[in-house]
């Protein structure tokens, strides 16, 4: 990035999916680091027929990316909108949100190339993140060496949850081995534990959980702020059911489908990352918006719609039960992320199905995704909280810089 000299300084966040890329732009210099960026936006629908390009508060464009490497393209429109706003300001740092750090990264860590071949190894546990961060961690490294990188680890949060909850009940030798529960979207839930407090006060520092629902999905418990479990395990394959991916899985099944229907490694890899879930059981979407417009049809579409949206309830409820069970009662149940922050309907089902533990849900407050949606008489309280992994990661970098 053609980034010029000053002494004002700017950190850039980029969270880089399989078909989006996120940015977040904020100022170095103010302190502390403010949540709200100068300005983000992020490239959607890389790789498919229409990928448009938006910044907050503008509608978004259609861009053109080349089909042989579209999501190099996407980084390069990022790159040049960037440039274009930077009026003499230096980009000085970048912060990727990086999902895996296996065993070995538990804090932010400035990146160079031995880190990158390191990053590289954990690409199987969350390949539909894992390579495209590291595609623009190694672009920035060859063209701009000068600029600070910096990896914020989406397994760091989980980092303090016991040992029997890392554990898996493999042979022994698999766990010296490094094979174990790591949990994820940590910068999500690294948020949580900062604003949450700020909102809540106390209770959000006694039995929390935190329900990230997006197209990835989990949850994590919470004991003073600390992660104690979490749903997600030694991939982000693990847990509840999500947009394409199955979620907690007997592994039978999976020994079914290659030994018996004769599926190849890549072909399960497949099946269970991309095509299950939400779009495997409706056959309509991944995104549970479209699902629920046909939950009243009569047709088979209907049925699989109610079919899918009842399932993907019961996961969610059936986990939070058992993250009650390990923190002997709830007192703060928090919806984050896309669908979390945004599905009156999902939040209302998840909140009927809970009614066991005391939680009442205001059904005026959750329509307009208040940030509580739980009536005075509720034995729980239950908040709506947006997320903010951009500005985790953007203050762990400037961290980093001595600022």
């Amino acid at each position: 990035m053609s980034f010029s000299a000053t002494r004002h300084r700017l950190i850039l966040a980029l969270n880089c999916g399989s078909s989006s890329i996120k940015f977040a732009v904020f100022d170095a210099e103010a302190v502390p680091l403010p949540r709200k960026p100068l300005w983000n936006g992020k490239v959607e629908g890389i790789g498919g027929p229409e990928p448009d390009y938006g910044e907050t508060g503008s509608a978004p464009e259609p861009v053109t990316l080349d089909p042989a490497h579209p999501y190099r393209a996407a980084l390069q429109v990022i790159r040049e909108r960037i440039v274009a706003r930077l009026n003499g300001r230096e980009i000085v740092a970048v912060a990727h949100r990086v999902v895996h750090g296996g065993s070995k990264y538990f804090e932010a860590t400035r990146l160079d190339q031995h880190v990158l071949a390191d990053l590289k190894s954990y690409v199987p546990l969350a390949p539909l993140h894992q390579p495209f961060a590291l595609e623009a961690i190694e672009i920035l490294l060859r063209e701009r060496p000068d600029i600070v990188q910096v990896a914020c680890f989406d397994t760091s949060f989980h980092h303090t949850i016991p040992q029997v909850e890392q554990m898996l009940p493999l042979p022994y030798a698999a766990w010296e081995r490094g094979l174990r529960r790591y949990g994820f979207h940590g910068l999500s839930y690294a948020y949580m534990a900062t604003a949450l407090p700020e909102r809540h006060g106390d209770i959000a520092r006694g039995r929390t959980i935190v329900a990230h629902l997006g197209s990835g999905a989990s949850l994590c418990a919470m004991r003073d702020l600390q992660s104690v479990a979490t749903t997600m395990g030694f991939s982000a394959l693990d847990g509840l059911m999500m947009g394409t991916r199955t979620g907690s899985l007997d592994p039978g099944a999976v020994i079914y489908l290659m030994e018996i229907e004769k599926l190849s490694l890549e072909e399960v890899g497949q099946v269970l990352y991309r095509q299950s879930g939400l779009l495997g059981v409706s056959g309509i979407s991944a995104d549970p918006r479209a699902i629920i417009e046909h939950e009243q049809d009569t047709d088979e579409r209907g049925e699989r719609a109610r079919i899918a949206l009842d399932l993907y309830v019961r996961r969610i409820v059936r986990e939070i039960g058992a993250l009650v069970a390990v923190l002997g009662g709830l007192d703060l149940l928090a919806f984050t992320a896309g669908i979390g922050e945004h599905s009156t309907y999902l939040r209302r089902r998840i909140c009927a199905d809970l009614a066991f533990l005391g939680v009442k849900l205001d059904e005026e407050s959750n329509a307009s995704n208040a940030p509580v949606i739980s009536t005075n008489e509720s034995l729980v309280t239950v908040a709506v909280e947006p997320t903010n992994e951009e500005w985790i990661a953007a203050d762990c970098a400037r961290s980093l810089l001595g600022a």
